[in-house]
C-alpha cells in the first residue's frame, strides 16, 4: 500500500506534536510543511514552504493538517477544497466564530471532503478508559462529572509568555481556548448538554480574557457536569500538562477518579477501597499521546472506510455550547441549548 501523502500548514509551538505523531505513523509520508516563516517550516525537518497554494500545487497532498490560529482556518480550508485534497484536519479553536465554522463546514460538505477537527482530549487514554467503563455498565447510572482545571501557569505579568504568548491578548481565553476541550469531553462521556450556567472571571489583570470559571452543564435525566477552571492554581502532578487537572466521574454503582499523573481509579459504591483501572505511565507525545491517537484514528478510518470522530458537522455543537456559556456569563442566567443540528 502506498503511503498517505500528508502536508501540514503551521510550525508553531503545538505543531511539534503533530509532526512527531505523523512521523510515527508508518502509513504516512509528510510531503511538506508550510509556515509564514520559512525558517520555522524548515525546522520541522520537512520540505519547507511559506505559501500554502504553492505547497498544495507542488506536493499534491491527500490530507492537509491545519495547525494554525483560528483567523487562518476558513481561508486555508477554502484553498484546500480548491486544491481537491481528500481530507482536511483543522486545529481547535475551530475558526473565529460559529458563522465562519459553518462556512468552512459547508465548503467541505459541498465538495464531499471530510473535515475533521483536531479536538484530541477525547482521545486521551483516561477518557477512553472512562468511556469503556460507562459502556460496560460498571458505573451504573452516571449522575455527575466534575473536572477541576488547575494548570498553574496563569500568575504574574509573564503568564504564558514562555510557551503561547498570544494567550495574553485573546479576548476570550479560558473557555474558547481551553474549556472547549471539556465541552467535547463531556459530550463524549455524558451526551449532548441541554443547558449551561456559567460564571467567568479574570484574575490576572495583564491578560485580556477570562482565566477562571465555573460552568454547570445540564444533560437532562438528572445528569450534570461541572467545569471548575482556574489557571492560577495547580494540582498534584509532576507534569501539570499531562491531565491539566483532576476529574471525578460518579455513578450509582461506582465512581472513577482521574489523578494528575493520568491514573484512573475505581471505587465501588459503599467501599473505602479503590482499584486501578488505568495505571500512570510515561506516555510519549502530548497528554497521554492523544495527538498521535487522533491522527492514527483519522488514518485508520480513511484507509478502512470507517466513520470519523470529530467531523466538523458534529463539532459545531461544541461551538454552540461555547457561545451559550459566554451568553450565560454575560446575562447571569441559565441558557438553553437548541437540539443538536447539522449543517
Amino acid at each position: 500500500m502506498s503511503s498517505l501523502r500528508v502536508a501540514c500548514v503551521g510550525a508553531g509551538y503545538f505543531s511539534r506534536f503533530h509532526y512527531d505523531a505523523w512521523a510515527r505513523l508508518n502509513e504516512v509520508d509528510v510531503v511538506g510543511a508550510m509556515d509564514a516563516s520559512l525558517e520555522a517550516a524548515t525546522l520541522t525537518g520537512c520540505t519547507p514552504f511559506n505559501d500554502l497554494a504553492h505547497m498544495l500545487e507542488t506536493t499534491s497532498p491527500q490530507l492537509l493538517d491545519i495547525i494554525t490560529p483560528p483567523t487562518t482556518h476558513l481561508e486555508f480550508v477554502r484553498q484546500a477544497v480548491q486544491a481537491k485534497v481528500e481530507i482536511i484536519i483543522c486545529q481547535k479553536p475551530f475558526c473565529t466564530s460559529l458563522g465562519e465554522a459553518q462556512q468552512a463546514t459547508t465548503l467541505c460538505q459541498d465538495a464531499g471532503i471530510p473535515l475533521i477537527i483536531h479536538e484530541n482530549f477525547r482521545f486521551q487514554p483516561w477518557y477512553r478508559c472512562m468511556h469503556q467503563a460507562i459502556l460496560d455498565g460498571t458505573l451504573g447510572d452516571v449522575h455527575q462529572m466534575t473536572f477541576r482545571l488547575r494548570t498553574g501557569d496563569g500568575q504574574g505579568p509573564d503568564a504564558y509568555l514562555d510557551r503561547q504568548p498570544y494567550f495574553q491578548s485573546m479576548p476570550k481565553l479560558l473557555i474558547h481556548e481551553t474549556g472547549v476541550h471539556w465541552i467535547d469531553t463531556f459530550r463524549y462521556l455524558m451526551g449532548e448538554p441541554i443547558a449551561v450556567y456559567a460564571d467567568l472571571r479574570k484574575m490576572n489583570p495583564v491578560i485580556a480574557g477570562e482565566d477562571a470559571a465555573y460552568v454547570v452543564f445540564d444533560f437532562g435525566n438528572g445528569k450534570r457536569a461541572v467545569f471548575d477552571g482556574n489557571r492560577h492554581l495547580d494540582h498534584a502532578a509532576l507534569n501539570h500538562r499531562m491531565t491539566l487537572g483532576e476529574c471525578l466521574l460518579e455513578g450509582t454503582r461506582a465512581s472513577l477518579q482521574l489523578s494528575g499523573d493520568g491514573q484512573v481509579s475505581l471505587r465501588t459504591f459503599g467501599s473505602m477501597d479503590s482499584t486501578v483501572l488505568l495505571p500512570a505511565q510515561d506516555w510519549p507525545g502530548f497528554a497521554g499521546d492523544c495527538v498521535y491517537a487522533l491522527q492514527k484514528h483519522v488514518v485508520d478510518a480513511l484507509l478502512s472506510g470507517h466513520d470519523f470522530e470529530n467531523r466538523a458537522e458534529d463539532y459545531l455543537s461544541v461551538l454552540r455550547v461555547e457561545s451559550a456559556i459566554y451568553t450565560s456569563a454575560q446575562t447571569h442566567q441559565r441558557v438553553n441549548i437548541p437540539p443538536h443540528q447539522t449543517v
